[in-house]
């Protein structure tokens, strides 16, 4: 059974960044498209990048030019890069490999 294992949350403050982690265990990790999405209080998860098997990447408009997905498959996680942090960024992020979620990291932006 396939687990997904976020970390590299916390407080940063505004114009700061944060690298989050997804370690996977289990599974065909590096033929696996990997995703981040999060979800703020009292909104909707919404998905924020997605980096493909072969490292193709996606991003979320709100989140373009700011965070970058990385991969390294030979140790099974999953980057998210998260510079120029804003307080509309704070959410709990959650990675997914299309089927399985992980448990979450929060991520706080504030002054």
């Amino acid at each position: 059974q396939v687990q997904l294992v976020e970390s590299g949350g916390g407080l940063v403050q505004p114009g700061g960044s944060l690298r989050l982690s997804c370690a996977a265990s289990g599974g065909a990790f590096g033929r696996i498209n990997m995703a981040w999405y999060r979800q703020a209080p009292g909104k909707q998860r919404e998905w924020v990048a997605t980096i493909s098997s072969i490292e193709y990447t996606n991003y979320a408009d709100s989140v373009k030019g700011r965070f970058t997905v990385s991969r390294d498959n030979a140790k099974r996680t999953a980057y998210l890069q998260m510079n120029m942090l804003k307080p509309e960024d704070t959410a709990v992020y959650y990675c997914h490999d299309g089927w399985n979620w992980g448990q979450g990291t929060q991520v706080t932006v504030s002054s």
